[in-house]
Order: C-alpha cells, then structure tokens, then sequence
C-alpha cells in the first residue's frame, strides 16, 4: 500500500450546509486536522462505480464492463460476459454489483444495454469462475434507460432482499407511475420474484418519486436511507419508507405536498450529487461527485460536514471495521483524473463530530 500523494484531505465543519473548497496541496501523505493519513489500496481503476467485500476481497464493478478483484497488494481485472452489449450512454454500463450473500462465487449486477429494442437497464444473476464472470439468469428487465439518470445502486438489506435504485430516465413524471420500474427503490426476493410482504401487492415498487437515487444503506434497527440526484442542485438524504411518495418531480427541497415525503437533508442552492452512502454508528457516510468529497450526517443532531475532500469525484463508499473505503471517479468524463486515477483509498473513520 502506498499514501497518497498531491493532494490534502481535509476536515471541514458545516454550520448551514455551505461546503468550503481548499486548494491542492502536494503532500506525501494526505492527512485531515486530526492527522487522519489516508492510504491507496488501488489504483488505475477504470471508472469505478460500486464497491462490495466478500471477507478476503475487494470487487469493485467499472462502468467499462469489468469486475476488479482486490485482494491484498493483488488486483486482478476479471473479464464480464453479459448477454447484451453494454450502453455507451452517459452515465451507462455497468453499474451496481452487489455479492450473493448465500451463493459463494454468485453476484448480482445492474447494467444499461443497447438492442434493436431501445436502450434499457436490467438486474442479473452472475457467477465467478477462473477469474470472470458470466451472466447466468436475468431477474428484472426493461428499466427504464434514457440519456441520464439510470439509478442502479442494488444492495442486500438485512432482511436478506435485494434493493435496486432505479431513474426516472429524464421522463419525470414516470416516477409518480407505480406501474412504471422507472424513478422507483424496487425490492425483490433473491431468485426475482416478489415478496409477499412487499408494500404494493404484486410489484416490487417499495417507493416511488424518485429523479435519481444512487446509494442505499441501513441502521442497525434496519431504517433505509437513500441518496438523490435532485434537479440543478437540492440534493436529498432520504428517510425511506414502504408506500413512501418522495415527490419527484412535483416537489423538491423544503416544499410540501400531501401524501408526499420531504427528505432528512438537501443541498439547497448548491449541488453534492450524492452517490453511495454507508452507514455507521449513527452516521450516513455520503459520496459526493460534483461536491468532490464524503460527507459525514449526523442523523441524530442533523447536521452534516464534509470529511474527505480535493480528491475529485467519489462515486461510493464502504464501511470495514473502524475504517471508510472510497473510490474516485475521476475517470468518468467529468472529473480531472490524476496520476494513477481512479483509486480505492482507505481512511481511519473519524473519532469525533
């Protein structure tokens, strides 16, 4: 493992949400004011989208079509072979990965793809074998696709089901159409089918009115957050709950309607573009692209500040004992890569807030 060099990492407290940028600095060793040293557990990823562990290894999915296995100083890019071609839409590819937590060399995957039908997103089956990864079954297809806003976090909650976050595709009002997939968390049992304790019988729609949500994480009392892209800044920290209305698009920010669900926390005027989140401790650890950073949110006291920053764009985040992994993204088109970008780095999760 090597620190980082070039650029600081910073500690920054947030009194009313304003986010304070510093400057690069070229250092050898990154470090917060609290001496946190931040350390480069890869590098050379090629745009990095979802991050999962398996007890020995990393796997992080990149949007260019591989799965990248991380295990000590060894990285090994493994090969996918899905049954359509990959979408070289904006915000496209492969998108979520999330391992199988009873089939030992399985994982599910979220990917955009292109076929003489249009452009849509689907949920597999995939399995590992000689270092690649082949798609098996097919569990939810014909998301909605469209130029921007694809969703496609997928995560195993505590209750063993699969979520999967999924955009309104740039056609806003599908995301007030519980029979439309599009702007919706779905939540389906692990072989597809729908549970029987979903809240809208025979759908997996868990809640709806969403524009673009990318990260989910839960508390230890199985509470769901979720993260949003909102429409030209007021991005939301979501409090989600089964049946829940989140608005989009007929309300954003602090403004109320009936039957609709305000979020924990936005953005305002100013624009994070949240992507994966991680909980622990009281804290939802948020990736921020356009903020280029993690946010740490106090749910107890709501408040928030930014603990990771002038890295670039993070597109998500892992929770591993007492430390917080991230990847960069960097790589994605927008960003500004570095030397060696994109990177998994690991910090120390901060003693105080």
């Amino acid at each position: 493992m090597t620190k980082y060099p070039l650029i600081m990492i910073s500690i920054i407290f947030l009194l009313t949400g304003c986010l304070k940028q510093e400057e690069n600095s070229p250092q050898n060793v990154q470090q917060t004011n609290n001496n946190i040293n931040m350390e480069i557990i890869a590098q050379d990823l090629s745009v990095p989208w979802a991050i999962d562990w398996d007890g020995t290894s990393f796997y992080i999915s990149e949007r260019t079509g591989f799965i990248v296995k991380i295990t000590g100083d060894e990285k090994i890019r493994q090969n996918l072979h899905l049954e359509k071609k990959l979408s070289t839409a904006a915000e496209a590819g492969v998108l979520g990965f999330a391992l199988h937590p009873e089939k030992k060399n399985y994982a599910f995957l979220y990917y955009t793809y292109e076929d003489e039908n249009g452009q849509f997103n689907r949920v597999v089956e995939i399995r590992e074998e000689n270092n690649e990864w082949f798609e098996q079954k097919v569990l939810l297809d014909r998301i909605p696709s469209g130029n921007f806003h694809h969703g496609g976090r997928i995560k195993i909650g505590p209750d063993k089901k699969l979520y999967i976050t999924t955009g309104d595709a740039t056609d806003s009002m599908i995301a007030q159409d519980k029979t439309s997939l599009g702007g919706k968390i779905l939540r389906m049992n692990l072989d597809g089918t729908i549970p029987d304790d979903n809240p809208y019988s025979s759908s997996l729609v868990y809640s709806y009115g969403h524009r673009n949500p990318q990260g989910l994480a839960w508390d230890e009392t199985g509470q769901l957050y979720s993260s949003e892209h909102g429409s030209s800044a007021h991005d939301e920290i979501n409090l989600i709950k089964p049946k829940g209305n989140y608005g989009w698009p007929l309300i954003q920010g602090d403004e109320m309607k009936d039957g609709m669900i305000a979020p924990l926390f936005h953005s305002g005027i100013l624009t994070w573009a949240p992507s994966g989140i991680a909980y622990h401790n009281g804290i939802l650890y948020v990736a921020q692209l356009r903020g280029e950073g993690v946010l740490a949110f106090d749910l107890k006291n709501k408040t928030y500040k930014q603990i990771v920053s002038n890295v670039g764009r993070v597109r998500d985040v892992f929770i591993l004992g007492d430390h917080l992994f991230f990847v960069t993204n960097n790589t994605d088109g927008r960003g500004i890569p570095a030397n060696h970008d994109d990177k998994l780095i690991k910090i120390p999760i901060p003693k105080a807030f």
